[in-house]
């Protein structure tokens, strides 16, 4: 037997409320309307729904039974309509991230995190992903934005890429260590001392290339590869080995106190830190709204970063 699914949840409600008119009035329906859905129900299921001449109305077992599965139709249609505001309005959803590891570690993971201090409806799935992973991703529909720094490769006007921090590396070692005691830093000095090579794939991988080259050298020695961001620091901490990281990594790791600068300017790379995305087809509002989140924080965070950087005195 298939029953209406309105007219169960008419009985819930003329139940909850006490009375027809109540009922209806909750429903934003009209008493008559509601009399002939419960008066229909009835000649459907054969049995009375009400105990006769009982006011404020009084569920028969069977009627009792019949509203709480339309209480549940009731509840469920709401948590829908809820749903359902909270996406188109960017408050709830799904949203799926990609970036490269190291800047998704120091920086967009906290920013993900006080983000969901404010929009806790919103769950965030997020990948590990080099700029050609995010362009495929990107295309494939498998993710809904890319954190990733771009230099002037152009990826046609299908894609929309938003700057949010200027790109510069900095050579990076433990606070203590030997180099920083030289009054001095030559070329030469680096190779005296191991070094961590970038992950696979890693822009890094190019830029150190272009800092061997500028510094006449044509090769390091490379004792570490393959970490994630907290295994290279920690492996920075306790040895005197070197490695090129982004400024705004080291910076974000600032209160640790187990990297630091080593104020030797380096080539820089021309490329910029943003987010990337497509810009034709359906586009997720709860991926909007963390996009936007992530612009407005860096609007803050870059000047802050840019005043730690200017507090350094760079050799060359």
């Amino acid at each position: 037997m298939k029953l209406n699914e309105r007219h169960l949840m008419q009985l819930a409600a003329v139940l909850d409320g006490g009375g027809v008119s109540e009922g209806a009035g909750l429903l934003g329906l009209t008493q008559p309307a509601v009399s002939r859905s419960l008066a229909m129900l009835e000649a459907r299921v054969g049995e009375p729904l009400f105990v006769k001449g009982r006011r404020p109305l009084q569920a028969t077992p069977l009627g009792a039974q019949l509203a709480a599965q339309g209480r549940a139709i009731i509840t469920a249609s709401r948590r829908a309509s809820d749903a359902v505001q909270g996406f188109v309005k960017g408050t709830s959803g799904v949203v799926r991230i990609g970036g490269v590891p190291f800047f998704m570690d120091a920086i967009i993971s906290r920013m993900i995190a006080t983000f969901q201090n404010t929009e806790s409806e919103i769950t965030f799935e997020q990948s590990y992903l080099n700029l050609p992973e995010i362009v495929a991703a990107l295309q494939g529909k498998q993710i809904d934005l890319g954190i990733v720094p771009i230099g002037t490769l152009d990826l046609g006007p299908s894609f929309d890429f938003t700057e949010i921090l200027p790109g510069r590396n900095v050579v990076t070692c433990r606070p203590d260590h030997p180099l920083l005691l030289k009054r001095r830093l030559q070329a030469q000095d680096f190779v005296t001392y191991p070094w961590v090579a970038p992950l696979p794939g890693s822009p890094l991988m190019s830029d150190l290339q272009m800092i061997l080259m500028s510094i006449g050298m044509s090769d390091l020695n490379i004792r570490y590869s393959g970490g994630s961001l907290m295994s290279v620091v920690h492996y920075l901490a306790e040895t005197n080995a070197l490695a090129v990281l982004p400024f705004s990594v080291v910076f974000a790791q600032r209160r640790e106190n187990k990297i630091t600068v080593l104020p030797y300017d380096i080539p820089q790379p021309n490329r910029s830190l943003g987010i990337l995305r497509l810009k034709a087809g359906p586009q997720s509002p709860a991926a909007d709204r963390f996009a936007g989140y992530v612009v407005t924080a860096f609007e803050e965070l870059k000047h802050v970063i840019k005043r730690h950087e200017n507090a350094v005195v760079w050799g060359s």
